[in-house]
């Protein structure tokens, strides 16, 4: 059996629900679905579900231990349309006074990027790649 290509929801562990929620309404703009609950949030984005989920019990259903913080080996990226709207995007996170982790610059190859963190530390990459087309609606083709 071969998995097709795709990717339908992605799950961050979290210290706690209700701040991530706030901070991803409130700062990126994403509204919460219907399906969301007290206990873990579904945030709808372009064909796939960030949803948000405290990381003590992540790790149990994973059957994991949830010590361990820094580095998580993983990133995620939003691509912008353009370098001014990185830089848009910068300005709007310095405004709510999200962690910049990186400040947006001409990166090695070819594009504009940055990184900032969300309350629990996971890393955005914010990017603008000139080879990387997009759709109407901002998907990657």
């Amino acid at each position: 059996m071969e998995l097709q290509p795709k990717v339908n929801i992605i799950t961050l562990a979290v210290a706690d629900v209700q701040r991530s929620t706030d901070f991803y309404s409130q700062i990126f703009g994403w509204q919460p679905s219907t399906d969301s609950n007290e206990n873990i949030t579904f945030l709808k984005l372009n064909g796939v579900l960030l949803s948000l989920y405290p990381k003590a019990k992540l790790a149990a259903d994973a059957t994991v231990q949830a010590a361990g913080e820094g580095f998580r080996g993983v990133t995620m990226a939003h691509i912008a349309a353009s370098e001014a709207e990185v830089d848009d995007i910068f300005a709007h996170m310095a405004s709510h006074n999200v962690t910049i982790v990186k400040p947006a610059e001409k990166a090695f190859w070819g594009g504009y990027s940055g990184y900032i963190a969300d309350p629990d530390g996971h890393l955005w990459e914010i990017a603008y790649n000139p080879y990387m087309k997009q759709d109407e609606h901002g998907n990657v083709i």
